[in-house]
């Protein structure tokens, strides 16, 4: 006598099977091997390589002092002295500075007009102008953060010693300048590395972009052969498709475990990157942020009809996403909408979470409400993937009756 299955058994059985099935289905599939092995894990070490060099030291530049005198002899003695800058050479001409620059001898120019130092003496503002080699983002920093600091020190001393010409004494005069002190501490990110700065959003922004792209890739090819994902089993009785949305999921999961574990620990190990949590930690958010990213996937993959739309997403949503994670530009300077737009993706909440957690050494604590939103999104999207895979499973169960299939 044939043994019958309780509901919970043909329901593990049929989830294991679509696990199996889908896992098959990835592996077969030459596009979505690339998307994910080749794209998951090349692209953090590309942008390991391209910015590796994350800050610029003593980047040459030419001045070109046409006031030659005592305060603009001190500003570049100054600014030769950043770490930022370096004074290549002193031009007595723009021309002879823009020939330098044409030559990529120096990256930036520092320009001190004739009335520089006649314009301090009778107290008045003077200006200084500076260009820069725009070829890359560092030349403009490095000129822009040295040429800053340097002005703000010289103002210090300028206004001191003209409170010392008044008859006030040295501590009177530095008060009156200066009468709350303040350091300057970068706990975080000393060396201003820009790698630091973008790759530690970029890595958990590869995750969720390359398995929707994996994922949706796959889902399109199989809508363009009439077939679906959404087909549940002819012989369980009763809704069921919560065994589809999972039987998938735990395969994305079993191979973004992998990738994602190579991303966020094997890769910052080798480029050096900051490390401050411990890795049990991170492997606790890297299974909320796969599994909030499964089921993302799983919602807008259902748009998809056709293979190739996929890579027209990649150029369009790919940068928003980045700069809506925060790292860039303050969460509180983002305006509402775009904010609230950004609550629609895994990684605002990712990003964020894993640049506490590992580059500023904070705690599972400390990523708590990021945790917590990532446990929203998840069972919001799974109810909605859920939701669009029965829409669709009907669909076609109408179409196939009606015989246009």
């Amino acid at each position: 006598m044939k043994e019958t299955k309780t509901y919970a058994g043909q329901w593990l059985n049929d989830w294991y099977g679509i696990f199996i099935h889908e896992l098959r289905h990835i592996f077969s599939d030459a596009g979505a091997m690339v998307v994910f092995f080749v794209g998951g894990l090349l692209y953090p070490v590309l942008y390991n390589l391209i910015y590796y060099n994350g800050s610029v030291d003593e980047m040459p530049v030419a001045v070109v002092d046409l006031s030659d005198g005592a305060y603009s002899r001190r500003f570049v003695r100054a600014l030769d002295a950043t770490r930022e800058c370096e004074v290549y050479c002193g031009c007595v001409s723009m021309a002879e500075a823009e020939r330098l620059l044409q030559e990529r001898k120096v990256h930036g120019i520092v320009y001190i007009p004739h009335e520089f130092d006649a314009s301090l003496a009778r107290m008045e503002q003077g200006h200084i102008s500076t260009y820069c080699d725009m070829s890359s983002f560092l030349y403009y920093k490095n000129l822009r953060t040295a040429s800053s600091l340097v002005m703000l020190d010289e103002m210090h001393k300028i206004q001191v010693e003209h409170y010392a010409a008044a008859g006030f004494d040295a501590q009177s005069a530095y008060e009156l300048v200066q009468p709350v002190l303040s350091d300057e501490n970068v706990p975080y990110n000393k060396p201003f590395s820009y790698t630091i700065f973008f790759i530690s959003a970029a890595l958990m922004l590869v995750i969720q972009q390359t398995m929707f792209y994996g994922s949706a890739m796959l889902a399109g090819t199989m809508r363009e052969r009439n077939r679906s994902y959404s087909s549940l089993p002819a012989r369980l009785q009763g809704p069921g498709m919560g065994r589809v949305v999972l039987g998938r999921g735990a395969a994305y999961m079993a191979v973004y475990l992998v990738v994602g574990t190579i991303v966020t620990l094997l890769i910052p190990h080798l480029f050096r990157l900051p490390q401050r949590a411990d890795w049990q930690e991170v492997m606790v958010l890297l299974l909320f942020f796969i599994a909030d990213c499964i089921f993302f996937s799983f919602t807008w993959g259902a748009l998809i009809t056709r293979r190739e739309t996929v890579f027209v997403l990649f150029l369009s949503i790919s940068p928003i996403c980045l700069f809506l994670t925060g790292f860039s530009w303050p969460e509180t300077a983002i305006p509402p909408f775009w904010k609230a737009f950004s609550y629609i993706f895994p990684s605002t909440f990712g990003c964020r979470a894993f640049i506490n957690l590992n580059t500023a050494g904070g705690t599972l604590q400390t990523i708590a409400p990021e945790i917590r939103a990532l446990t929203v999104q998840t069972v919001v999207y799974y109810l909605l993937a859920s939701l669009l895979a029965r829409i669709e499973s009907r669909y076609g169960e109408r179409i196939k009756a009606l015989g246009l299939l």
